[in-house]
Order: structure tokens, then sequence, then C-alpha cells
């Protein structure tokens, strides 16, 4: 069986074509790139308009496949931005009416954990999801995937994105920080807002802008920001294991493509005698694969969408998605 499948929640517009081996056979991207400041969600949808058809096309040649061997088409419901979300699902109506396929809804936070899980081969994980909109610690129980802890405020990504740019940066801000974090020394005192299994990082956002305005280095703000965010991170992961009872703790999201996030995660892992597995970091980052691989899994399980009904959910929650291929 192969599945085709469209990623739109964000700034990145991508198709992906994946089999029933979960063997990623055409992955095709474009990422919206501002030229100053954040994402501006108009701007983001109308860069995905523009780029969607030769992605299909790319992906299609990359897999060496027809559209009549293509048997379903995926495409992320949510969450994400709304006009983002809507212009991925455009695309996937047009391909399930145009090729006479089923339509399938997937969550994209499902769709990390699903790529994670069979890419390492561990069937019952902690996902550690880390990204720009979403930061959340699951793991599944009764039919779905729930939410163990999460950010009160504003997600990872999104936090280092506004750091960054503050700080005369560009978009995007985690890459940049990750490369100036090697540059520095000196671990500066940052708020640590760990609350039960959630965590907050506005506070922490304004601090290093005061730290910044009163002479503090880029390289140094970034060094202190990486190892408070990823402790706090690593921190409400590893109670997360003890409280789950689980084996081992994969990563997804584009902030999960940090080396130090993933290997204080990997550390903490290791001294509790568990497993933790990193995908690769092009399928960490949003990408249509995951969507084709969870969409093939909820194929099978008899999920599908008539187009008509097919509305995106800019705020669907993980929680609140069923989960049926992991049922029994």
């Amino acid at each position: 069986m192969v599945v085709l499948g469209i990623e739109s929640t964000a700034h990145t517009a991508s198709v992906g074509i994946v089999d029933e081996n979960a063997e990623v056979l055409g992955l095709a991207s474009d990422m919206y790139r501002p030229s100053t400041g954040g994402i501006h969600p108009r701007e983001a949808a109308n860069h995905h308009v523009d780029v969607f058809p030769g992605l299909v096309e790319h992906a299609l040649a990359a897999a060496h496949v027809s559209p009549r061997e293509i048997e379903a088409v995926a495409f992320a419901q949510g969450p994400g931005l709304g006009p983002c979300l809507r212009t991925g699902a455009t695309v996937a109506r047009t391909l399930s009416l145009l090729w006479r396929r089923p339509l399938v809804p997937v969550n994209h936070c499902v769709a990390h954990i699903e790529i994670a899980r069979v890419l390492s081969g561990l069937d019952d994980p902690v996902l550690l999801y880390a990204s720009g909109g979403n930061t959340q610690v699951m793991a599944y129980g009764s039919g779905r995937y729930r939410v163990l802890g999460e950010t009160l405020d504003v997600g990872i990504g999104n936090f280092l994105d506004k750091l960054w740019i503050s700080l005369g940066g560009q978009f995007p801000g985690g890459p940049a920080i990750e490369k100036a974090a090697l540059e520095g020394v000196e671990l500066l005192p940052l708020p640590y807002s760990v609350h039960g299994m959630d965590v907050a990082f506005s506070g922490m956002l304004t601090a290093s802008q005061v730290l910044h305005a009163h002479g503090a280095s880029r390289e140094n703000l970034a060094y202190s920001v990486e190892v408070t965010a990823y402790s706090m991170l690593t921190e409400i992961t590893e109670r997360a294991l003890a409280h789950r009872q689980k084996e081992s703790v994969v990563l997804g999201g584009g902030v999960a493509c940090n080396e130090r996030l993933r290997t204080m995660v990997r550390s903490m892992a290791e001294s509790r005698a568990k497993t933790s597995y990193a995908p690769a970091k092009s399928l960490c980052v949003d990408n249509g694969a995951m969507i084709a691989w969870t969409g093939l899994l909820a194929f099978h399980a008899g999920v599908t969408v008539p187009v008509a009904e097919s509305i995106v959910q800019p705020r669907q929650r993980t929680d609140l998605v069923a989960a049926p291929w992991r049922t029994g």
C-alpha cells in the first residue's frame, strides 16, 4: 500500500509518500522564510499555494510512482495555523477527487509520535514533542495519546524564535541559537519554570531580553537558554517515564533536532536504564512523510473523511483524537 501525505501546519509545505513498510519513497518540502519578523499566517499560506504543485510532482517523481498507485491521500487536519492548514487541505481534497482516492485526516502531533515509533521500533514510548507551536510530553493510554505535561504559555520553538528576533536575528531562531550557544562560556541566571508536569517560557524570554539590554552577549544568552530550557524539558520527560513506567522515550518536532536536547534526554534515559530515540532531522521537522505514514495507519483502521466534511481544526488537541490502530 502507498499513501501520499500533505503537511502544511505552519511554515513548511511538504509532500511525502510512504509504503506499508514505513519506507519513505518520496519527500519534497519547502519552508517559508519571512524577510523580517516571525511567521505571517497569510503570507505562509500564499507561499504554500505557490509551491505545492511542484512538491507533489517532485515527490511522485522521487518515489517513482504514478497517481494510480496512490491508494489514499492524507492531510494534516490540525493543530496549526488556519490559513496554512486550509491550503494543505485544499490540495489534499483536490488530489482525492482527481485521483478518486479516500481522504484521511491526521493529527499533526500524533504524526510526530507515529513516525518516531515506527522508525525506532519502540512500541510504547513516551514522546517529548518540542516544536514551534507545541511543547508536550505524551504517552498512549486507553485508545488515544494522553498529554502528561505541556507548555503553559508559548511553545519552545516560538520562544526561541521570539528571543532570537528580539536580539537582532532572523527567523527561524532555533538553529541560530544552537550555533551561537556553541560559543557561549557563561551560564547566566534565568527562570527555571517547571510547574509539576508543565513548563513556561515567557519569563525566560523577558529575563533574557533584560540581560541582553544590560550587556549580556548573544552567545552567553543562547548557551544559558539552551541549558535551562532543555533541562526543564528533560525533567518533565523523566517524570513522565517514571509515572507511566515506560521503558523508552522518543523525540519529535523541529526543536528535537537540537543536539544538546538530544544529548540531555539520552543521558537521562541511560541513567535510568531506559532507551531514547530521535529520528533523522529530516523526519523530526514538519514533513509529509509522517502525515502519510500516520494516514496509512488510520486508513487501515477505517478512518476516512468525506471531502465535504474535511474541515481543518487549528486548535485540535492530541488527546481528543482517537488512535484506533493502537487499540488491542
